[in-house]
């Protein structure tokens, strides 16, 4: 249950370490695209990346060529997505969302607020975690395409004040 023999441990080491070697090559002759920030489709490739390379790991069932052969579909279909997608508008809607508007001018956009799942507390941190301290400082708020929030600051008038951004205990 423990230990079942020597040659299951070298199994595990060569092949790990030949496996690994060949997901760091096919990543580098992927590019830097691959290894991007993460959205839908690219979290699919780096959960199937990582079962594939578990199961080249620890599977005797699975020959070291087939693991690796594995691995080089998959970044060469990432590849050849990410590709497409720069040249076709058409793949770049299927695959990629687009950003979404949740905060214009002062005001929550409630309809798209919920169909993000987004709540108002959310973009109030994000607001203040862009070193804003008030939601008449932020022209918008925009939810992009990686999960993050862009927060576009607004240019002040001179004279105005703002008053804090809905932070307990502000403004006693």
């Amino acid at each position: 249950m423990f230990f079942n023999s020597w040659m299951d441990l070298l199994h595990v080491a060569v092949v790990g370490v030949l496996v690994y070697f060949g997901l760091i090559l096919s990543l580098r002759l992927a590019g830097k695209r691959t290894l991007s920030k993460w959205n839908a489709f690219d979290m699919v490739i780096t959960v199937a990346l990582g079962s594939t390379l578990s199961s080249a790991f620890l599977s005797k069932d699975v020959s070291l060529a087939q693991g690796l052969a594995a691995i080089v579909v998959m970044v060469a279909l990432q590849f050849a997505i990410s590709w497409t997608m720069v040249r076709s508008a058409r793949v770049r809607g299927v695959v990629k969302a687009r950003p979404t508007l949740l905060f214009d001018r002062g005001e929550f956009l409630e309809g798209p607020m919920r169909t993000q799942r987004v709540t108002h507390s959310e973009i109030r941190a994000a607001i203040r975690g862009a070193g804003h301290a008030a939601l008449e400082d932020v022209e918008a708020v925009v939810l992009e395409t990686n999960g993050d929030f862009s927060v576009l600051r607004r240019v002040q008038q001179p004279g105005e004040r703002t008053a804090l951004c809905d932070v307990e205990g502000a403004g006693q």
